[in-house]
């Protein structure tokens, strides 16, 4: 893609509505444009990210044995009358009327809907375990929105439910999920921590916040030093084995975590001080085990093997990706910009012709990014005709991983320059091995 044809508004000023280091970088590096309170557009560089992190949100729901599907934005209110729901939610619930004087709503959230799926279709308990999820647009009319798409009122989120005989498959079912969300998080280069949250009037312990540490965290979080170092799940792992799923699960929730909401002063007391880790966090996030309480009053039931009926126990588990982003810059960035995990990045390689019109200059550049093609590496090529430093801002703020450098000194003696933007690391390379490195020919 050539920077002279991409549509990329820079702003070189910061702009004084954004408050957090996300909201201003996201501005300025043309990722985002408001359009209302509350309410982005995503631009194309902005979008590119989305689609990154959505790509790694389903592969691992996928195969944590999650099912996609899509539902509708807009919602009847009868469904939400039926849960009991339509007049307990309040004012963050955006409620329309159709022509025909129906009572309708855009969807905040999906119980209802689900559910009413689900009951319409699945009768019997050798259809179960069934989750499905969907990423989609969601619309909380929030009081005070703020921090940019950190809390905004329009906004996409990931969530999944969960269909379950009873207690035991439903807890198997969020285990599944809980590590889906671990490796979900650790390969967007995040290190999130689950930390037990408040499960309301239902009970029990099968709610969890997912929460990166980042000095900019909207809450105060208590944890032990140890999930800093602990591994990860791998590819390898098998969410058929609910024993080995639970195994991880287990290791992941022993060690003490809370947020400020939950926080034990007893429990804190017993870690040992030089583990304590007292921080910021933000929540990028959170599931939760919530039982019969769609399905009994929505009659969602099944024949369990006994032939009697039974209501299926059920989950919900979110994410938004959105908000997502902005946690992923909080936790990565600098005085000059943005720093893109590798899996997030909207490009790979950013291509920087220091003199666009040199003959050589321009063949080292096309031969680059063609050597990135052939290597199926994604690469921007600034072809502008700006001056140096501009340049060399645009690529730190846009924070694409690798810097390609090529200037008519470099062109000439057959060099390009190569800056790592996660470490500032410079070095100088050889045009020909640097086109083998890449998977072009010399």
């Amino acid at each position: 893609m050539r920077l002279s044809r991409y549509f990329l508004p820079i702003l070189k000023e910061t702009p004084r509505e954004a408050d957090i280091v996300s909201h201003r970088l996201m501005l300025r590096a043309g990722m985002i444009r408001q359009q209302a309170a509350g309410s982005f557009a995503w631009l194309p560089l902005g979008k590119r990210v989305l689609d990154k992190v959505n790509q790694i949100i389903r592969e691992e729901q996928n195969r944590a044995g999650a099912l996609e599907i899509i539902m509708p934005t807009i919602q009847s209110a009868e469904l939400w009358r039926e849960s009991g729901r339509y007049d307990d939610y309040g004012k963050e619930m955006l409620r329309i009327q159709d022509r025909h004087e129906r009572d309708m709503l855009y969807g905040p959230t999906n119980e209802e809907m689900v559910t009413d799926i689900f009951r319409s279709y699945v009768k019997s308990y050798r259809d179960l375990p069934l989750n499905l999820y969907h990423i989609q647009w969601k619309f909380r009319d929030e009081v005070r929105p703020r921090f940019g798409v950190m809390r905004s009122r329009e906004f996409l989120m990931k969530d999944a439910y969960s269909f379950d005989l009873d207690y035991e498959g439903a807890r198997a079912a969020y285990n599944r999920m809980f590590v889906a969300y671990l490796r979900t998080f650790a390969r967007m280069g995040l290190k999130a921590i689950p930390m037990r949250a408040d499960t309301g009037p239902i009970g029990g312990d099968l709610s969890h916040e997912f929460i990166i540490l980042a000095d900019t965290g909207e809450s105060a979080v208590f944890c032990a030093r140890e999930f800093l170092d602990m591994k990860v799940p791998g590819e390898d792992t098998d969410f058929g084995n609910d024993a080995e799923i639970a195994g991880v699960v287990n290791a992941w929730t022993t060690p003490y975590a809370a947020t400020d909401e939950m926080h034990d002063e007893k429990a804190w007391e017993k870690v040992p001080e030089a583990d304590r880790l007292a921080a910021r966090g933000i929540e990028v996030g959170h599931i939760f085990h919530f039982g019969e309480k769609y399905s009994k009053p929505m009659n969602a039931s099944v024949t369990g093997p006994d032939g009697k009926e039974r209501f299926v126990s059920m989950g919900s588990y979110g994410i938004g990706p959105t908000r997502l982003i902005a946690a992923i810059i909080e936790a990565s960035h600098d005085d000059n910009g943005i720093i893109w995990p590798e899996s997030v990045a909207p490009f790979d390689v950013v291509v920087i012709n220091m003199k666009p019109g040199d003959a050589a200059c321009d063949a080292a550049c096309e031969k680059l990014v063609a050597a990135c093609g052939k290597g199926g590496r994604e690469v921007l090529y600034d072809d502008t005709d700006q001056r140096a430093g501009a340049k060399f801002a645009t690529a730190d703020l846009i924070g694409i991983p690798r810097q390609l450098i090529v200037g008519p000194r470099g062109a000439a003696d057959g060099t390009v320059e190569v800056k790592l933007r996660a470490s500032g690391q410079r070095d100088v390379k050889r045009l020909d091995e640097l086109l083998a490195e890449l998977g072009g020919a010399a």
